[in-house]
């Protein structure tokens, strides 16, 4: 994927049609009842088509949703210096390690390497069911809640910057975007959600685009 900007990739459907989340939904309150007792439902996305032939790894991550007046979701930009992904928009977290005692301790540990925020400044409400990477990634969503007054110090060596998205506008479909190309002779589709951020524009797509859409169908459920 890295051979092509994915801005480019043609847009072949927005769900405007679709209802937003409501904003009562996104209340503190309202997600801990929500998943305390979650409803019927099925996540849109479970898995993406393979590319390469990396052996399969467990990984975790942490959606990580800022208890303000509107509430937001914390997001990271990766490392333009990085290997894999690099300059992407992302959820804190990454691979499990064989210390860790769960998926959610996982996630809890690498968002603290990351982006600084200690493991108990979080609220775990619970997870989402897991999305399968096409670089063969199997990895589990941990929904949080985070203080308003929480701090965060980007690690430079993983992160170049870290922001937050009003969670009502990722949770409103009309900014769901869903891309098609060919690519490699397969073809291939993904979401994405633009948010104008001052006098930038960041480009949340893939995998993170992707998660967050089966977090709205969740809510929506």
């Amino acid at each position: 994927m890295s051979l092509f900007d994915p801005r480019r990739v043609p847009v072949v459907r927005q769900d405007g049609h679709l209802p937003a989340v409501p904003t009562s939904v996104l209340s503190p309150g309202a997600l801990r009842a929500r998943f305390a007792d979650p409803p019927a439902w099925q996540p849109e996305l479970r898995q993406e088509r393979s590319f390469g032939t990396r052996a399969p790894a467990e990984a975790a991550v942490l959606m990580a949703i800022v208890q303000r007046p509107e509430p937001t979701l914390l997001l990271t930009q990766r490392g333009r210096h990085l290997n894999t992904h690099s300059g992407q928009i992302a959820l804190p977290g990454g691979k499990v390690d064989g210390s860790d005692a769960s998926h959610v301790a996982a996630a809890l540990r690498e968002t603290h390497e990351e982006v600084g925020i200690a493991p108990d400044s979080v609220d775990v409400l619970g997870c989402l069911p897991v999305y399968i990477t096409g670089t063969a990634f199997t990895v589990t969503p941990v929904v949080g809640l985070l203080r308003p007054d929480v701090q965060w110090v980007p690690n430079t060596a993983e992160v170049d910057d870290v922001f937050e998205v009003p969670l009502a506008f990722l949770m409103n479909p009309a900014h769901h975007r869903l891309h098609r190309v060919v690519f490699e002779g397969v073809e291939r589709e993904w979401y994405s959600m633009p948010y104008p951020d001052r006098h930038t524009e960041r480009f949340i797509w893939g995998a993170t685009a992707g998660m967050l859409r089966n977090l709205y169908a969740f809510l929506q459920a």
